[in-house]
């Protein structure tokens, strides 16, 4: 297994962190910027000028609500765009954008191998890393509980000119799916696996990640062969460390040989240069 690997996501023209610090980031998208909480941010803001559009409030509760405050009239929602890829940026209930910035240099390791690939997308929320791996090449399986992100996702493929390619939108529970693709003898070429921390199905089914990760990355394994090219692992906002994703990840795929990659996922503050940490990873590739 590799030492600690830090991915950085470096800004985009249509997305940067402008800045960071006092448990704060603000960021731009698009035309847009807006202001998140950020309990990594311990450090100063690097400006004193922050002047968004929008600043999300959370709750006094922990179970991650709260509200956007709009300093400014912004539309519902907005097109944003990377590579070939065009998509909707929104101001959610969750606090985020409905995309995830920082995923962007793992599309682009994928991307790399998806050229006539068949992959699974589970948890894959409003679908930016499914059609930029479909834009690669790539056929694609995408699964989330949630019918308005799958019917986000069919909308940005619709915006990106990608509604005819070959993508199964599917709603339902990524670990009943998976189960039910093993039981089916399926595999694939490549699988991305984003969940949260705590989650529920279409029919109610609880996900708890500490719990239900393991047993779901077991049977992600069996959903690839020696001829399989990647099964990447993303967890944003646990007390989980990534040397240990990195060994649960090594110890799945043992059989397969290749490459076990783990460590910090970051964002490049575009004031100053220094890295904010947002998640960790784990991922095995056969090159």
């Amino acid at each position: 297994m590799s030492d600690l690997k830090t991915i950085i996501a470096e800004p985009w023209n249509d997305w940067g962190l402008i800045d960071s610090g006092n448990g704060q980031k603000w960021e731009r998208y698009g035309p847009m910027t807006v202001v998140r909480p950020e309990p990594q941010a311990l450090w100063a803001p690097a400006l004193d000028d922050w002047s968004p559009d929008a600043t999300f409030v959370p709750a006094s509760d922990e179970e991650g609500g709260g509200r956007w405050v709009r300093h400014n009239d912004l539309p519902r929602d907005w097109p944003l765009a990377r590579d070939g890829v065009r998509f909707h940026a929104s101001l959610t209930p969750f606090r985020h954008l409905a995309f995830f910035p920082d995923m962007a240099p793992q599309w682009d390791w994928m991307r790399e191998r998806a050229d006539g690939a068949e992959i699974m997308n589970l948890f894959g929320y409003t679908g930016v890393g499914t059609l930029l791996l479909s834009e690669a090449g790539a056929k694609l399986v995408h699964v989330d509980a949630s019918k308005k992100s799958v019917e986000g996702g069919r909308a940005n493929a619709a915006l990106s000119g990608l509604a005819e390619r070959p993508i199964r939108w599917i709603v339902d529970d990524a670990a009943k799916f998976t189960a039910r693709e093993v039981r089916r003898g399926r595999r694939y070429d490549g699988i991305l696996l984003d969940p949260p921390k705590f989650g529920r199905g279409p029919e109610g089914e609880v996900w708890r990640l500490e719990e239900d990760l393991a047993p779901l990355l077991a049977d992600c394994r069996k959903l690839l062969d020696a001829d399989s090219r990647f099964l990447v692992l993303t967890v944003y906002a646990v007390r989980m460390s990534a040397l240990a994703i990195g060994e649960l990840m090594r110890q799945v795929t043992a059989d397969l040989g290749g490459t076990v990659e783990y460590g910090e996922m970051a964002i490049r503050e575009e004031a100053r240069g220094l890295l904010l940490p947002t998640a960790i990873f784990a991922r095995w590739s056969k090159s």
